[in-house]
């Protein structure tokens, strides 16, 4: 089985007989690179980043948007901005701007500490834009970005922060920066983040407030800083069709909007959308179109509408931080225990003198075979039937209703393997297995490492990094360690997941959650104050070898507390005295604050 890694895996991964393999370079297995991490004293969930697949995403966003330049002789240029949003951590943009100077690639942003980060990141030659309601702080911030050198556009929001752009203007007596307009659309997109588009939504200036708009900058003497408009109708766009009426309408905008004078309008920037693949099932995609399709409808149909319209075709910018960030991170877990384990053999205590049910139950579990399982697991449910209305008698006691129990769960684990072989073409049994689900207890939490999944029902590809030569037959249910019911992804009929029966006293089980480098990090909340995970960025030398170039641990006890703003000198203090005062001799009270001292310091996810 190979978990859908054709669909989402754009080739960056691939199954290495029994493992997943990372395809660059001299294809390291992901176990290899986590037990080389694992050996140096970090435990639980793993963040992995692949810088050399963010330079992929990035190359192949400029590939192809030039190709269809070329291919349809626009005259306009392709440019592109990364919205901080999408990930902040250093850990990510550090490398991104090493990565991106020779594609002349920039940063967005949309609050004043992503714009310091702009300022302070951002390759000087590229373009910087500013999206987001601001106040009049926050545009002097851009003014200094202009002064600083940076080719900076304000987008605005409202015609109030074009009064504050005219403002700022006049105190630095000078107009450094070039301004936007975030128009409106009737037109909305599809998917989770369709809100984002369409006449109601929360961004953007009606047809109305853009006459407006360019009254004021046409009074100001500002019309020739009017650089671009920008639209956005949803992040995820799962369906081209809806991104097209939205270009016809925004290029029509902007073909008029030069006819009121703004001759130095040159841009129309579609905001981010560009989806990416998150299906593992070839019947539910998550998008209807490739990058290739995308790129040529972007550039044919302005070309389109401008020629028509007898106006210079707009340099086109674009902001699609998922398509860049998602496929960059894998988060891989340890499976610590399995919910099914006390089913075994070993946890039969049959008795010298049994109930007759339970020893026929016995010798279904003992001769049970590849041509009699059908008929043997029927024989079992209705034993257990009988037994548990014996129990419910009287008639048999507690330790009879466990061997009954366990009995049949172990003929119902043989039989699901028979079946297996047979591509589970007997319909029964395989509802049976899904209403039996094996509950996989990962060491993560959903809430920090999956929020999307948690809030929007976001399902994200997930698949074990090992043992991929064997078929596996257990329907999944995967449970994090928070202390929350909604803290699982549990199985579902329509997009199945199966994991492969283990014995984890025996050997270790990993599971890789793929395509997590997009908004899951920033988004993560401290439920039960879990913090982030460990993290490391994986890179690769000249002759093809990895090395791990950066490795950050999850926090310590005492830090996440400190975080939370409490005094932990206090804190320490408080424990200490209620140590003190407990009726005990000096050394055993310095040994139990020692030992507490080491858990204060210690981190949050489980241990093996």
């Amino acid at each position: 089985m190979d978990y859908g890694i054709n669909l989402w895996g754009l080739n960056n991964f691939f199954i290495d007989n029994d493992k997943v393999a990372i395809n660059y370079g001299n294809e390291p297995t992901l176990i290899e690179i986590v037990k080389e991490i694992e050996s140096k004293g970090y435990e639980g969930p793993i963040l992995l980043r692949f810088p050399h697949l963010i330079k992929k995403q990035i190359n192949t966003l400029y590939s192809n948007f030039n190709r269809a330049i070329k291919e349809f002789d626009y005259e306009g240029e392709f440019k592109a901005v990364f919205p901080l949003k999408v990930n902040q951590f250093p850990s990510f943009v550090e490398p991104l701007s090493k990565i991106t100077k020779k594609y002349n690639y920039g940063l967005e942003a949309g609050s004043k500490a992503e714009l310091i980060l702009a300022m302070t990141y951002n390759n000087i030659t590229s373009p910087i834009t500013v999206n987001g309601f601001k106040d009049k702080e926050m545009i002097r911030l851009c003014f200094i970005a202009g002064k600083m050198g940076y080719d900076i556009t304000v987008t605005i929001e409202g015609l109030n922060e074009l009064d504050s752009i005219i403002e700022v203007a006049k105190e630095f007596g000078e107009n450094l920066v070039h301004i936007g307009i975030r128009i409106r659309l009737h037109s909305s997109g599809s998917g989770l983040w369709a809100k984002s588009g369409g006449i109601e939504s929360k961004f953007g200036l009606s047809a109305t407030e853009i006459i407006e708009a360019t009254e004021r900058l046409k009074k100001e003497n500002m019309i020739e800083k009017l650089r671009m408009i920008h639209f956005h109708i949803g992040s995820q766009i799962n369906d081209i069709a809806p991104l097209k009426k939205a270009l016809r309408e925004a290029g029509n905008i902007y073909a008029d909007l030069i006819k009121l004078g703004a001759n130095n309008l040159k841009a129309i920037n579609l905001g981010g959308g560009l989806a990416i693949e998150y299906s593992q099932n070839q019947e539910i995609r998550d998008k209807n179109y490739s990058i290739n399709e995308f790129a040529n409808d972007v550039v044919f149909l302005l070309k389109e509408v401008t020629t028509k319209k007898q106006v210079p075709m707009p340099n086109i910018f674009t902001e699609s931080g998922r398509f860049i960030a998602a496929t960059s991170a894998v988060l891989i877990t340890p499976i610590i225990e399995l919910f099914s384990s006390e089913y075994t053999s070993k946890a039969l205590k049959l008795k010298e003198k049994n109930p007759p049910l339970i020893d026929e139950l016995n010798d279904l579990y003992k001769n049970i075979n590849e041509n009699n399982y059908i008929e043997y697991f029927h024989d079992a449910l209705d034993h257990l039937e009988s037994l548990l209305t014996l129990f419910d008698l009287g008639y048999i006691d507690l330790i009879d209703r466990s061997n009954a129990e366990v009995l049949v769960h172990l003929i119902i684990k043989k039989a699901v393997i028979f079946a297996s072989h047979k591509g589970f073409k007997h319909n029964e049994l395989k509802r049976i297995n899904e209403r039996i689900q094996e509950k996989y207890l990962a060491n993560f939490s959903i809430f920090q490492s999956l929020p999307d999944f948690w809030g929007l029902g976001q399902r994200f590809p997930v698949m074990p990094i090992t043992h991929l030569n064997k078929t596996p037959t257990r329907s999944a249910t995967i449970w994090d360690i928070t202390c929350d019911s909604d803290g699982e992804i549990p199985f579902n009929k329509q997009n199945p997941l199966y994991l492969h029966d283990v014995d984890l006293e025996k050997e270790e089980y990993y599971l890789g959650f793929f395509l997590v480098g997009a908004y899951q990090e920033i988004l993560g909340m401290r439920h039960n104050l879990f913090t982030y995970p460990n993290e490391a960025n994986i890179e690769f030398d000249d002759d093809g070898n990895y090395k791990i170039t950066e490795l950050y641990s999850t926090q310590s006890i005492n830090d996440i507390l400190i975080d939370l703003d409490y005094d932990i000198d206090e804190i320490h203090r408080k424990l200490k005295n209620l140590i003190d005062n407990q009726n005990l001799k000096e050394e055993e009270k310095k040994e139990l604050l020692g030992k507490l001292l080491i858990h204060l310091n210690d981190t949050v996810y489980l241990k093996k």
